[in-house]
């Protein structure tokens, strides 16, 4: 008699299925403005007005709880703690990344990811120690929203999220696959996966400290925060080079 497959599993497997559908549909469907002697951030920042509302949530939320929080993390825990903890944090991304180098059709980089995997999670103790980058072997972090930007795929309006943050709206879309395809999702004690989920945002939190400092000197933190998220979301997508401004230039072509 043949065995059925866990009611949880099954679940999980509908709900991916529902989300590549819903994931192709709004790709498709995702807005591409003109900018029509409008300023220039009105091409891929059409959304400003409800992008600032939901920047200033964030910002209160993250003064009275994730702030505070991180700091006291931060001045108590040594720093060999601290990066051992985000070790283990990057340790459990580290096969979605070979999986998305693969589809890129980066194979070297894919099994480059897999050894660092391999090797962080044994001698370096589920990813305490970072012993893949000890030993030389650089850390090629990618993800589904990269790899269907890769793929050609339009980013869309730049868009930033209740407590998730800045995306482009690519970005956005495939947020849930990128937090599924995360190992830390599918451990199955909820209450360490919990806790665990806590710490992760406590050091996420801690590492983005000094350029909390960027945002606080600036006139205008929105902007700052938008401009360094898609600079950043670009050197990323191109590894490191970014093709180069056509329009910077002609403005000199024009002189």
């Amino acid at each position: 008699m043949a065995h059925l497959p866990p009611k949880s599993s099954v679940c999980k497997t509908r709900w991916l299925l529902a989300l590549l559908l819903a994931v192709g549909q709004l790709a498709a469907c995702a807005p591409n403005p003109q900018n029509d002697g409008e300023s220039p951030s009105a091409e891929y920042d059409p959304w400003e007005p409800m992008n600032r509302k939901a920047y200033g949530l964030n910002v209160a939320i993250d003064t009275i709880s994730t702030r505070p929080i991180a700091k006291a993390y931060k001045k108590v825990m040594p720093p060999f703690a601290r990066r051992s903890v985000s070790n283990v944090f990057d340790n459990l991304t580290t096969p979605r990344s070979a999986l998305n180098n693969f589809l890129q059709g980066k194979p070297a980089r894919g099994f480059n990811e897999i050894g660092r995997f391999l090797f962080n999670s044994t001698i370096g103790i589920g990813g305490l120690i970072d012993i893949a980058t000890l030993g030389g072997m650089e850390r090629y972090d990618e993800d589904f929203s990269q790899t269907f930007a890769v793929w050609r795929l339009p980013e869309g309006p730049y868009i930033m999220l209740p407590i998730f943050g800045p995306h482009s709206l690519l970005d956005a879309v495939f947020l849930p696959l990128n937090i599924y395809s995360n190992l830390l999702v599918h451990i199955d004690d909820t209450s360490l996966r919990d806790k665990l989920y806590g710490l992760r945002l406590v050091d996420a939190r801690q590492r983005l400290l000094a350029a909390g400092k960027l945002l606080d000197d600036s006139q205008d933190p929105y902007i700052t925060l938008r401009e360094s998220y898609l600079q950043n979301r670009e050197y990323k997508i191109y590894d490191g080079e970014p093709p180069l401004d056509e329009d910077f230039y002609e403005f000199f072509d024009d002189e």
